[in-house]
């Protein structure tokens, strides 16, 4: 900014906003974005925002700028580190990724594999995972994660609509104590699918499994005997290098396209300007390489030349210090999550924080669902120790990173986003198009990002339909927004989970942040449910803490708060108290099953939720009642 002559954040991002073509070459030359043949301008302003071309004249490979240009200053330090949950461990510097990279590049080219292809996986937090990827986009592939904790059908509607020239996986994994064995039902998705696909097997338990002659091979056998050396395949800025389905809650998953520049840019800003992350530090975001935030963490942090931690298995096992253990042992820096996990983590309570020395800790952050407000505040206090700013930032896979985050120069309200991200034109819309300040509205997008996906897999007219049809020239992102009178945006929810009583609107979130403030709770989920007078109805399900009772008087206390908090005709209808919520190994509360066991209707695909046993226990509760159990 002293560089530019600009004098606050804010002027920085009304900028970068306002002439996206000045910001988008700033940020490529502040990142050092290695190109092999320069662009003739930044954009090229089709009549078609949705089908913007980026970089127009460029070359370069994503691979060039995350591996190649960081060997004469980062080479010798680490690209990351990785933990098994039985205590395993492996450091790969970049100059050794460099190697392996170059060794999977050129087991691919064997096989026959070019650019364009697709390449998969089914793979927890490996090292091979990193590899993988790295080495599919370095021949100009598309690389594919797959979520391992998929059931087959889950894992087969992915891989039926890729079709990708090879799939890697693994023998298994270890959860909470437990040997997952994966390789059955990679198995078993490639028979649903039909489909005979060369399948590379990582041996990480050493397990016994089914081999199927002429398809399977294991990494080892295979990968270390090739050359280490692979040049990387020089391709267009716009050209594929990730295949990233997003999981939705109705329909076929979507296959979301993201460019090489694209893969670069966005994290890479998100990570360099709103993370403050240098070369010497160690950032880790608690997620997996089958959604978003894995790669997000990978190539932000290796565009930046520092270290990314990943680790097998959960946060709180096998001990329940465990991720407080990380952070002393390997000086992590940078501490990311979603609400629901710091939550969980929470539940231990602060004596065992009080046992670990956190003082590497710089930058927390929170992405995947709003965080309530008594979240927050723990967190920036018990953690933080009031030093490290909380980067609660938003967007999602189909722009592979946010449009909504702070800086840790701004000042910040609880539960806060700040407002939006560099470069990203954002607004809050009403159902007619109009910007809106003051009151919840949609959130969208004015103008193109280099991140944007191109599309959806085999699909493009469900990508314009998805984001491009409910507004004139702005992208639809489908999530409740709201800007305070002091300027500050938060976050309500997806737009579908919004429930209208009486005809005023309220994001779930909103509530389950007042509910999640009493003292007794540990955590809740909202619901609307059909009401004759007034439309719907507020039923809330909540988990209490430990020596929370789960009675009248309780019940009763929970609803005066929110009727305090947002008036009388949003008083909850039901409370009901539960042992679990729905979520997904990333740690979403997944409110849709909960909506459909309390109505009755079927829960349809489970393969996406961690604790699926929850439900029936979820219905138990609900047919008992809010205050019944005693």
């Amino acid at each position: 900014m002293d560089q530019l002559g600009i004098k606050s954040y804010s002027e920085l991002v009304k900028k970068s906003t306002e002439d996206i073509s000045w910001w988008w070459r700033t940020c490529e030359n502040v990142l050092e974005i290695k190109w092999s043949t320069p662009y003739s301008k930044v954009f090229d302003p089709t009549p078609e925002i949705e089908n913007t071309v980026w970089f127009p004249g460029g070359k370069l490979n994503a691979t060039q700028t995350i591996l190649d240009q960081k060997l004469n200053k980062e080479g010798a330090s680490k690209a990351f580190v990785w933990e098994g949950e039985d205590g395993s461990k492996n450091v790969l510097t970049y100059h050794q990724l460099q190697r392996e990279v170059g060794m999977f590049a050129n087991y691919l080219k064997g096989l026959g594999v070019k650019k364009g292809d697709v390449v998969a996986s089914c793979l927890p937090m490996l090292p091979e995972t990193i590899v993988a990827m790295l080495g599919a986009i370095r021949i100009g592939a598309v690389f594919s994660p797959i979520f391992c904790g998929y059931g087959p059908a889950a894992i087969a509607s992915r891989i039926s609509n890729s079709t990708p020239k090879l799939l890697v996986t693994c023998d298994g994994y270890f959860r909470k104590g437990t040997k997952v064995i994966l390789k059955p039902s990679v198995d078993e998705a490639l028979d649903i699918a039909k489909l005979e696909v060369p399948t590379l097997v990582v041996e990480r338990l050493g397990a016994e499994i089914p081999i199927v002659k002429n398809r399977d091979s294991f990494y080892k056998e295979k990968v270390t005997k090739e050359s280490s050396v692979a040049d990387a395949e020089i391709v267009g800025p716009d050209d594929p290098a990730l295949l990233l389905y997003t999981s939705g809650t109705t329909g076929k998953p979507k296959g979301v396209i993201i460019s090489h520049c694209g893969a670069l840019l966005q994290p890479g800003k998100e990570i360099y300007f709103n993370l403050d992350t240098k070369p010497e530090d160690v950032f880790m975001w608690i997620t997996d390489i089958g959604w978003m935030m894995g790669p997000w963490q990978v190539f932000g942090v290796q565009t930046v030349g520092a270290t990314h931690m990943i680790f097998e298995g959960v946060p709180d096992f096998p001990n329940s210090d465990r991720i407080y253990r990380m952070i002393e042992e390997y000086g992590i820096t940078h501490l990311g999550h979603s609400a629901t996990t710091m939550r969980m983590i929470r539940r231990h309570g602060d004596k065992i924080i009080k046992e670990h020395d956190l003082s590497s800790l710089r930058i927390l952050g929170n992405t995947g669902e709003p965080i309530d407000p008594d979240t927050w505040i723990w967190e920036m206090k018990s953690i933080g120790n009031w030093n490290c700013p909380m980067i609660n930032l938003s967007g999602g896979t189909e722009i592979f990173g946010c449009f909504l985050l702070p800086s840790p120069i701004v000042p910040l309200k609880p539960s806060t986003l700040w407002g939006p991200g560099l470069g990203m034109d954002i607004d809050v819309y009403d159902d007619s198009g109009n910007s809106v300040r003051g009151q919840v509205g949609y959130l969208v997008c004015r103008k193109p990002a280099p991140s944007m996906t191109r599309g959806f897999w085999n699909d493009y007219g469900r990508y314009i339909e998805t984001y491009w049809s409910r507004f004139s020239g702005a992208w639809y992102h489908g999530d409740w927004a709201f800007i305070d009178q002091d300027g500050y945006w938060f976050l309500m929810g997806r737009a579908d989970d919004v429930i209208k009583v009486a005809g005023r609107r309220v994001g779930p979130a909103e509530i389950e942040s007042i509910l999640n403030s009493h003292p007794l709770v540990a955590e809740s989920a909202c619901i609307g449910m059909h009401d004759e007078v007034k439309g719907e109805k507020l039923d809330c399900f909540v988990m209490l803490k430990k020596g929370g009772k789960s009675d009248k008087e309780t019940a009763d206390s929970l609803k005066r708060l929110v009727a305090q908090n947002l008036g009388k005709t949003l008083e909850p209808d039901k409370i009901v108290f539960v042992e679990d919520l729905p979520r997904t190994r990333s740690g979403k509360i997944i409110r849709r099953l909960i909506r459909a066991v309390a109505s009755g209707e079927a829960t349809g695909d489970l393969s996406t939720v961690e604790n699926p046993e929850s439900l029936q226990k979820i219905k138990r509760d609900w047919e008992i009642g809010e205050h019944d159990k005693g």
